[in-house]
Order: structure tokens, then sequence, then C-alpha cells
């Protein structure tokens, strides 16, 4: 495999532009969560029933796999700037829909949209990778990472909070305002870097699935990351919003809102552990943090009546999981330098599945046995992702 960036010295990417990339990713990411905490607001203003709510985040999540299928990918075959900018527009404007529906079908068919263009955190990632040198790509991808992870977090506490001041369409004005200054600072600093490869676009997409078969490394990494990241992380954070809401804590949205902030303990705590990649650490700090969040989850058990405990667990956790998505994002760009946004569609794609699906399994085993149920099938989750990284462990003897 040919290495463009082996020289540190040719290396395009500075701290700065990476947290430039940080921050434009968490504000991409932020626009698919602005609704979370907003549900009860947006339907009793168009006077629907709140359950129906939820078709809101559905179709906003359907709209984000879809372009992250057939948007991300173009990046290993047009220029990146160019690419960000023209799908940063279309989420300015599909915000500004969003803050003038007339209706709720409206409303849906907007965020619908706006997942669709959102998507330009994913298009920064493997952009960050192509223009790190192989020395420093790890705490690069870990800089970015960050940045998403954070954008997550503090999009459900700034809705919340704008909401209650100016109504909820004042959150997706706000957001377009912000998402225009982004798109002047990425047109001013981000390099012009030309397209990889003249490849129809049919076959662009074929090597989305080609990349499975290409890289079987690939496929244990998916293996690890979506027990352990998709399913375990997702279904924590699922149960903790019944166990908070629920007796003998009976906490607000807000209040639950303010508990999850605790995950960004997490996410910036992370921004180093790329880092551990470059010096050759990565697969025994991969075991380690899996680990950890085996032993998280059984602590979390034990504190289902203490918001002391629960904080803890939860910054600890938060920490765990972050060190295996930003280590296996990492190992995932080092398999090829000319496919990596066909990579990273592969990875995104399949681990949306699984968040997905660790959300439903948490409804269904918080039906059977409540918090302890959900803690042991998560344990059971990252189980599974510990015997996927033993089998690499060995491969890489």
């Amino acid at each position: 495999m040919e290495h463009h960036n082996a020289d540190p010295n040719n290396s395009v990417m500075t701290k700065k532009l990476a947290v430039i990339f940080a921050i434009a990713s968490g504000m991409a990411i932020g626009n698919l969560y602005w609704a979370q905490p907003l549900l009860a607001q947006i339907t009793a203003s168009f006077g629907v029933e709140t359950s129906s709510g939820g078709l809101l985040i559905t179709a906003t999540q359907v709209g984000y796999a879809t372009g992250i299928f057939l948007i991300v990918p173009l990046g290993d075959l047009l220029p990146r700037k160019k690419l960000i900018v023209t799908v940063m527009m279309l989420s300015v404007a599909a915000l500004l829909l969003c803050a003038r529906s007339p209706g709720f079908e409206f409303l849906a068919l907007a965020l619908a949209s706006l997942g669709l263009v959102t998507v330009s955190g994913q298009i920064f990632l493997p952009l960050a990778g192509d223009l790190s040198a192989d020395n420093e790509r790890g705490g690069i991808v870990g800089i970015v990472t960050a940045g998403i992870t954070t954008g997550i977090l503090i999009a459900r506490v700034f809705s919340g909070f704008v909401a209650n001041l100016w109504g909820w369409q004042s959150v997706y004005l706000i957001a377009a305002g912000m998402n225009l200054v982004m798109i002047l600072v990425i047109l001013k600093i981000v390099p012009d870097i030309p397209g990889k490869e003249k490849i129809s676009y049919g076959k662009l997409l074929a090597g989305v699935f080609r990349s499975f078969k290409k890289y079987p490394e690939m496929l244990l990494i998916l293996l690890q990351t979506t027990m352990a990241f998709g399913i375990a992380f997702n279904m924590f954070w699922t149960a903790l919003t019944f166990l908070l809401s629920g007796e003998p804590f009976g906490y607000s949205t807000l209040q639950i809102g303010l508990v999850s902030l605790t995950g960004i303990a997490g996410a910036v705590g992370g921004i180093g552990f790329g880092k551990l990649q470059d010096k050759g650490w990565g697969t025994p700090a991969l075991g380690i943090f899996i680990v950890l969040e085996i032993v998280c989850l059984a602590a979390a058990i034990f504190a289902a009546r203490s918001i002391v405990l629960i904080v803890a667990v939860t910054i600890v956790f938060s920490l765990a999981v972050q060190g295996v998505n930003i280590l296996s994002q990492t190992r995932l760009f080092a398999l090829s330098d000319t496919e990596r946004s066909r990579l990273n569609t592969a990875y995104i794609v399949t681990i949306f599945i699984f968040c997905a699906l660790g959300s439903a399994l948490a409804s269904v085993f918080w039906n059977i046995g409540g918090w302890t149920a959900v803690m042991l099938c998560a344990c059971g989750s990252c189980c599974v992702s510990l015997a996927g990284w033993a089998v690499q462990s060995k491969i890489h003897r």
C-alpha cells in the first residue's frame, strides 16, 4: 500500500485546522439532535399528539443514513472543500425550512432533508486522515472525533435552553446563522484538495460494499465497535433516560440533559487517545478500554439509586467508549490512503444500524428486567467485542 504522508514534514494538518474540523463536525452532527428535547414543544405548536414527535427523529435519522451512503463516498471522487461547502450551504437552507415549517408534515420532510445533507462531519473525518502524517493521524482523528461527540451532547442541552427562551423555531434560525459563519471560516482556512480518482458514481458506491471483502480486517474492527459502541453505548444512554425519569429520581428533561453533559468529560478526555495508535500501543489500549466498559456496566448495576455513583460511572464509561471509537476509526483509516471516504461510509452506516438496534434492545430488556437487565445485556455485548479484539490481537502478533 502506498503511503503519501509518511514524512511528518509533508503533513498539511495542523492543530488549529484540526480544531476547526472538530467544531465544524460537531455543528454538523448537532443538526441531527436539535429536535430531541423539543418534541413536546413542537408537537404542541402544531396541535398533534406528543407521541407523533418520534416520527421527526426517525425522519432525521433516515435522511442522515441516506446522506451518509449517497454523499460521503464522493469525498474520494470530488474536491473536498467544494463538497463540504456545498453540503453545508444545503444544510443552512434545510435549517431555514425547519424554522419556517407551516405544518408538522412539512417539518418532517424538512428534517429528513436536513439529515440528508448534514453529513459534512463524516467528510471532514477522512479528510483529516488524508491531511495528517502517518505518525500523527491518530491524534488528529481523536480531536475531530471529540468534536463530533461533543456536538451531539451540547446540541441537546443548547436547543432545550434556547427553545425555553424564544421557542423551538429560534433554535433552527440560530443554527443556520452558526453554519453560515462556519462556511466562511472553511472557505478561508481549509486548503483546496483535488479529487483523488476518476471513476463513475456507480462504481464509487459499489466500492463501499467491496471494501468489506477487500479489507478483511475491517470486519473485526466493525465487530468490536458495533458491540462496544453501537449497542452497549446506546443501551446505556437510552436506559439512563428511563432510570432518571422514574423513581427515586423523577428528573425533568432538562435535569436528564444536564446529567448527559457528563459525557463531555469522555469526549474531551479522549482527545489524546488516538496518539496511543500513533505510538504503536493501539491494540493493547483497545482491549483495556473494552474491559473498562465491562467494569463500568457491571458497576452501574449497583449504582442505580445514587446519582453520584451514576455520574462517576457515566464519566468513566464515556471515556472508555471514546477510546474504542477513536482507536477503531484510526485503525480503519490506516487500511487505505485512497478509499478513506468509502471506508468511513461503510463504518458509519454499519455503526448507525447497530446504534438503532442498541436503543431498541434497551426498551426490550427494560421491560424484561429494568436497569439490571439492560446493563447485563450491554455487558454481554462488550464481551463479544472483547472476543473480537482477542482474535485481532493474535493476527497482529
